[in-house]
């Protein structure tokens, strides 16, 4: 799957939380999984897939991850439920070991005043 994503690893559920971006999902996870990127992630074992969105260009997943890099922690903790109420490990599904599909970037018209400004998700 090489496609620019944005994903939110965690610890545990409501846990500590990590928001990356890359252009080939499967192997950054397998990279967190093996402890093989220095860093936060590996101090504090973040390796949890528990969000992840799909996007066309690199520079709008960058966009979105800087975005919600600046988001507070219930803000993240909501779109995470939306997406995954048990905080289920997703890496199977985003990987394609389980057909799921891909998971489009939500909500991302560049004139939506809810994703200029950094505001939170909302419950639909």
């Amino acid at each position: 799957m090489k496609r620019p994503c944005v994903y939110i690893l965690a610890s545990k559920p409501y846990g500590t939380l990590y928001v990356g971006v890359t252009s080939d999902l499967p192997h950054r996870m397998a990279q967190h999984d093996q402890g093989l990127i220095d860093g936060f992630t590996k101090k504090y074992r973040v390796k949890t897939l528990v969000y992840y969105e799909m996007h066309e260009t690199m520079d709008a997943a960058i966009v979105r991850e800087k975005r919600l890099k600046r988001w507070q922690r219930t803000w993240k903790y909501r779109l995470i439920e939306q997406m995954n109420p048990e905080w289920s490990n997703l890496v199977d599904a985003a990987t394609g070991e389980i057909e799921f599909g891909s998971i489009d970037a939500p909500n991302l018209v560049p004139d939506s005043p809810s994703n200029l400004d950094g505001s939170p998700p909302t419950r639909g």
